[in-house]
């Protein structure tokens, strides 16, 4: 299938509510060209180089995400140019983006990554560092989080289930707070070859590369 095929495929299989991330790392401009003008704007990076790359060679109404591991280093590169930091994990980067963004004034917006299947693989942190994650978070001026990420490990469907219902179930209780600098308004779990468990369990936002811009070229 060609790429507004498999847009129309993915769109037939989820409900309204839920926003779709084309997840653009590799891909060429000429195909995200493509996907933006079939109507979707919302594109994720997983590099911070890349990102950039592209940046200026898409209309200005793209919303960028950033969804691979940020570097604190690189912080600074991207103020004022990504939408979405769906990566965040560690009290040291949310340190950093508020330090960067602060300088111009800038609001970083965020979700909190965290590493639901405990992988030592994967960035993201631990359930049970979440509260002192959450107290750093109340008190910056520049970073606004909007919810929570994850990327579960690949295990099936039963096991995809279980990984995302208790996403939602950390996500749902954290809803339920008042916090300073916080909302859950976001839950971005699953990727091609689970979205549709995901939104089972309660995603309102999927991040697909493949299913959209079919396999990955490593070329750029």
């Amino acid at each position: 299938m060609d790429i507004i095929e498999n847009i129309d495929n993915i769109r037939s299989n989820i409900p309204d509510n839920v926003k779709i991330i084309a997840v653009s790392k590799t891909k060429p401009i000429e195909d995200m060209q493509i996907v933006y003008n079939y109507g979707i704007k919302d594109f994720g990076e997983n590099k911070v180089q890349e990102l950039l790359k592209k940046y200026d060679c898409l209309p200005k109404d793209v919303r960028w995400h950033l969804l691979g591991h940020l570097q604190r280093n690189k912080v600074k590169y991207i103020v004022g140019k990504v939408d979405l930091i769906q990566s965040l994990d560690s009290i040291r980067l949310l340190d950093e983006i508020e330090k960067e963004f602060s300088k111009q004034g800038i609001i970083a917006n965020a979700l909190i990554q965290i590493n639901i299947g405990r992988e030592s693989q994967k960035y993201g942190i631990l359930e049970e560092e979440l509260e002192t994650l959450l107290i750093n978070i109340e008190k910056c001026s520049n970073v606004k989080i909007h919810g929570i990420m994850a990327i579960i490990p690949r295990n099936g469907e039963t096991k995809n289930s279980f990984y995302f219902k208790r996403l939602y179930e950390i996500w749902n209780k954290l809803k339920l707070k008042q916090f300073k600098n916080i909302s859950m308004d976001v839950l971005s779990m699953g990727m091609t070859h689970d979205y549709e468990d995901a939104i089972k369990e309660g995603s309102n936002m999927v991040r697909i590369g493949e299913g959209i811009f079919g396999k990955r070229e490593y070329n750029l």
